[in-house]
C-alpha cells in the first residue's frame, strides 16, 4: 500500500469543501470537481471557510497540500491514487460516475463512496473492478466531526480497506469500520432511531419541540459526547438495563413510516434551514448567526474531547 499523494473529490455540494480542506492539510494534493460553475465558486468560499475553521482547531498543516477547482474530469482524475465521490443520493447517478470514474483512473487507484446509507455492493456492482470499491462516510460538517465510517462491499478487498483506513488516519480522524452491509451503516441507523422516538413523541404531544432538543441536547447528548452508549450500560449497570428494557422497550416507537410533524411541513414546501422554515423559522441573519454559534461550539467541544 502506497501512501496517497494526489485525491479528487467528485461532486463539491455541501461536504466536499470540508474534506477538501481537511485532506490538502494532510499534505495531500486535491482535486475538486463539479460540473456547474456556481457549485465551484461556492465550493472555494466553503474551503476557505473550513479553513478558518481548522485554524481555530490549530489543525496542523503538512507540507505538499494544495486544493485546485475544476470541471473537467479527465483533468482531475488524472494522476489520482485516491478518489472520493460526493454526488446526489441516487443509485443509478452514483453508478454512472463510479463507471466515468474507472474510464478515467489507473487500475489500483480505490474509488471511495460519501454515500450516507446506499450499500457500496450495489455501486460497485456496475463497476469493473469492484475489489477497489469502499464506503467513506464522513460526518457533516466533515472538518469539525473527526470520524469516519469505512464500509467495505462484498467484493472490496482489503487493500481498499486498508488505504482508506490510512486516508482517515493521516488526517487525524478515527476510522470505523462497519463490518457487515446494513442500510444507512450505523452512525445514521443510531441518528435514525433517535429521531424517530423524539418525533413519536413530539407528534404525541408528551414534549414541546424545544424541550425535546434542550432534553436531548443537555441529557444524553451531553453524556454521549463523553461516553458511548456500550460504555454508558456499564456505567449504568446490565441488571438495570435489563430490567428497564424488559418494559420499555415494548413501548418504544416502531413506526415504519414518517412522522406526520416531517410530512406536513414537506407538503407546504418547508424544509427546514434551506428554505428559511421547518421545525422553526429562519431569518437569513438567523442561519448566519446559529452557523457561527454551532460552529464555535463543536470546536470547543472537539478541543475539550481530544
Amino acid at each position: 500500500m502506497s501512501k496517497v499523494t494526489c485525491a479528487a473529490i467528485i461532486g463539491t455540494g455541501t461536504m466536499g469543501p470540508g474534506m477538501g480542506a481537511v485532506l490538502a492539510r494532510a499534505g495531500i494534493e486535491v482535486r475538486l470537481y463539479d460540473v456547474r460553475a456556481e457549485a465551484l465558486d461556492a465550493a472555494r468560499d466553503g474551503v476557505e471557510l473550513a479553513d478558518r475553521v481548522l485554524d481555530g482547531l490549530d489543525a496542523p498543516s503538512e507540507p505538499g497540500g494544495s486544493i485546485a477547482f475544476g470541471s473537467d474530469l479527465a483533468e482531475a482524475l488524472d494522476g489520482c491514487d485516491f478518489v472520493i465521490e460526493a454526488v446526489p443520493e441516487n443509485l443509478e447517478i452514483k453508478q454512472q460516475v463510479f463507471a466515468d470514474i474507472e474510464s478515467h483512473v489507473a487500475d489500483d487507484t480505490v474509488i471511495a463512496s460519501n454515500t450516507s446509507g446506499i450499500p457500496i455492493s450495489d455501486i460497485a456492482a456496475a463497476c469493473s473492478r469492484p475489489e477497489r470499491i469502499v464506503g467513506m462516510h464522513w460526518s457533516n460538517p466533515p472538518h469539525l466531526i473527526p470520524m469516519i465510517e469505512v464500509i467495505p462491499g462484498g467484493e472490496t478487498g482489503q487493500g481498499a480497506v486498508d488505504t482508506t483506513n490510512a486516508v482517515v488516519e493521516r488526517v487525524g480522524y478515527r476510522p470505523v469500520l462497519i463490518a457487515k452491509e446494513v442500510p444507512g451503516f450505523v452512525e445514521n441507523r443510531i441518528l435514525y432511531a433517535i429521531m424517530r422516538e423524539a418525533l413519536d413523541l413530539v407528534d404525541r404531544g408528551v414534549i414541546s419541540r424545544a424541550d425535546m432538543d434542550a432534553c436531548v441536547k443537555w441529557g444524553i447528548g451531553y453524556k454521549l459526547a463523553v461516553i458511548g452508549p456500550l460504555e454508558l450500560l456499564d456505567v449504568a449497570g446490565l441488571d438495570i438495563y435489563e430490567s428497564v428494557a424488559s418494559y420499555l422497550n415494548q413501548d418504544l416507537s416502531n413506526e415504519a413510516g414518517v412522522s406526520s410533524t416531517i410530512t406536513e411541513l414537506t407538503a407546504q414546501g418547508k424544509l427546514g434551514m434551506k428554505t428559511d422554515g421547518g421545525i422553526y423559522d429562519y431569518t437569513p441573519e438567523k442561519k448566519q448567526q446559529l452557523g457561527g454559534e454551532r460552529a464555535a461550539k463543536l470546536v470547543a467541544v472537539r478541543k475539550s474531547l481530544s
